[in-house]
């Protein structure tokens, strides 16, 4: 059951409790020739959309209230439509304005321009064009403002909450009342054109309790999930929220057995930390699922708005809804957090630091929110690519890694493993020219010349 460390045999396996572990699949030294090229894989096999586990598909069918073969469907039209949404993202360019996916198998790819002309590309990629007024980039710059007025504030807690609506092409501030949305709009000294207003008493809190139990125990005081497992040169831990614990706070299992150090921290701004585990622990590619069974971890491709995904935590275990905004900022009673994503999954306290999923793809970790398991609510997480870049960190995973030699490249911008790339960067691999469709940290089996779900050559 979820909560419940696994059997351990020699050596204790981070298979999380709340968490997502991840081990690479390191190939055997007499491995044979890697077979001559075939066809240029899908973005569904790409990601192993088309291959997701029993434990995804059954908390997706309860959830989001689908079919079989709609969360069968749901997740290889999402994979797609992240492909298809990056190549226009980069063609646009500047006038590029947001995507999203709709419908119960995510079978609309909706994306937007402030450009007519370009409708006629949108549409020849598959997707509705929708085309508005402001650019991501002018909302994002808007709401940066408005961050930085709520920064100023001195009753910012009733603001908690800003993000970008990209289905409406709005800034939307959530706030406990119509006259503390109205302040802070005019101290940032924006036009109430591009600002949505939601009042509502919600007013989200960090995940973390000082109930002990499951998870992971920091000082045998507080309570989190793990997050992800992650590599730092030879040292083996895991990701989680930043707001579980400071460097050099220690861990213990539900037992009371010694596990690791807090390496680094940084919370509020962010919420990411990463703890080193002693030699006794072992990482795996696993999150623990629906009824204690794992699903496994293959890379952290970001989904796009209006995605499903799935959270593990060590209170109310797996549970799934869909991406709603991303780049939100919260603040919290112990301060303000940025570059959050904000979605429809429950979460409650002692799920903090637990992992994300958008079918084999690593998404983040439980930041906060409001609501409960009981009620429903809306809760907030970490993306796991930032977690990767800022601390260094490689996510362990279950993809097969390719036994191919690299490309000797010279250049200064030479696509590399471990990096994380953001949708946009061009890199040369093997001296071609190569552009990033969507977010992810470069693995071996994902080179940018037989990853066309990734990367466009240019």
């Amino acid at each position: 059951m979820v909560g419940r460390h696994p059997a351990r045999t020699g050596r204790a396996a981070l298979v999380a409790i709340a968490a997502l572990a991840l081990a690479a699949v390191h190939p055997a030294a007499d491995a044979t020739p890697p077979p001559a090229p075939g066809p240029v894989p899908s973005a569904a096999q790409t990601l192993g959309a088309d291959r997701p586990s029993a434990a995804m598909l059954q908390a997706l069918q309860r959830d989001l209230k689908l079919t079989p073969a709609q969360a069968t469907a749901r997740l290889v039209n999402e994979a797609e439509a992240g492909a298809r949404a990056g190549r226009l993202r980069n063609t646009l360019g500047a006038h590029f304005a947001g995507a999203w996916v709709k419908g119960s198998t995510a079978s609309e790819l909706t994306v937007a321009t402030t450009r007519a002309a370009d409708a006629s590309a949108i549409r020849a990629q598959g997707a509705k064009a929708a085309v508005v007024s402001a650019s991501l980039s002018d909302l994002r710059s808007l709401k940066t403002k408005l961050d930085q007025a709520a920064l100023r504030a001195k009753k910012a807690a009733d603001t908690p909450v800003r993000y970008v609506d990209v289905r409406t092409n709005r800034v939307v501030v959530q706030a406990t009342s119509r006259q503390a949305a109205d302040a802070l709009i005019k101290a940032a000294g924006v036009s109430t054109k591009r600002v949505a207003v939601r009042v509502s008493k919600e007013r989200p809190r960090a995940l973390a309790d000082l109930v002990g139990g499951d998870a992971y125990h920091i000082n045998n005081t507080f309570r989190c999930s793990i997050g992800f497992s992650v590599t730092k040169g030879d040292q083996n831990g895991f990701a989680s929220a930043g707001h579980c614990g400071k460097p050099g706070d220690t861990t213990t299992d539900p037992n009371g057995t010694q596990q690791g150090t807090f390496q680094a921290s940084t919370f509020p701004g962010k919420d990411m930390s990463w703890v080193g585990v002693t030699s006794g622990w072992s990482v795996t590619p696993k999150v623990r699922g629906e009824g204690g069974a794992t699903v496994d971890v293959a890379g952290s491709v970001e989904a796009m708005v209006g995605a499903s995904v799935c959270r593990s935590g060590s209170t109310t275990g797996w549970h799934c809804g869909t991406v709603q905004e991303q780049n939100a900022t919260v603040t919290y009673a112990e301060g303000t957090v940025n570059g959050l994503t904000r979605t429809t999954v429950c979460a409650e306290p002692g799920d903090s630091g637990g992992p994300y999923m958008a079918g084999t793809q690593a998404q983040g970790v439980t930041s906060g929110g409001s609501g409960d398991c009981t009620s429903g609510g809306t809760t907030f997480f970490q993306p796991v690519n930032p977690i990767l870049s800022d601390f260094g960190l490689t996510l362990v995973t279950a993809t097969a890694q390719s036994n191919a030699p690299l490309p000797q490249d010279t250049a200064a911008d030479a696509w590399a493993t471990g990096r994380v790339y953001e949708t946009g960067a061009t890199v040369t691999y093997d001296k071609v020219r190569y552009q990033c469709l969507q977010s992810h940290q470069a693995q071996g089996a994902w080179a940018p010349k037989s990853t066309p779900a990734l990367w466009q050559r240019l």
